[in-house]
């Protein structure tokens, strides 16, 4: 054991002694362990880090539906096109919704711009 690792777990075990960790929140109670069991193993660190980052499933989810309603939108007729623009409309808004709780300006021409570059360089 090197220098700084034996003065560290002497520093904790006076801590333990001393009571200091007694009253932490949630002391004596199980941690609460986040079950990961459907993400593929590979992508449990970026599942995390994104979480970590305030991403959420529902944000991707919308992400998702918009794209695939509006490629519908290029490829319907004139009868279904004013329900799928009304559909895309009420995504777009609850998608600017979770934006705006997160502090994030969505309806600036610069992101607008970026996400419809981002969107035909996946969409080729």
């Amino acid at each position: 054991m090197d220098f700084f690792q034996i003065l560290s777990e002497d520093k904790i075990r006076k801590a333990y002694q001393d009571g200091e960790f007694n009253a932490l929140p949630g002391f004596g109670k199980p941690m609460v362990q986040e079950d990961l069991s459907g993400i593929p193993e590979e992508l449990r660190m970026a599942y995390k880090i994104m979480k970590n980052a305030g991403y959420t499933e529902e944000e991707g989810q919308l992400r998702q539906e918009m794209m695939s309603i509006e490629s519908l939108l290029h490829k319907c007729d004139e009868e279904e096109k004013d329900s799928l623009q009304r559909k895309l409309n009420e995504k777009l808004l609850r998608f600017n919704q979770l934006m705006s709780k997160r502090g994030v300006k969505t309806n600036s021409s610069v992101f607008k711009n970026y996400e419809l570059r981002v969107q035909r360089k996946l969409n080729k």
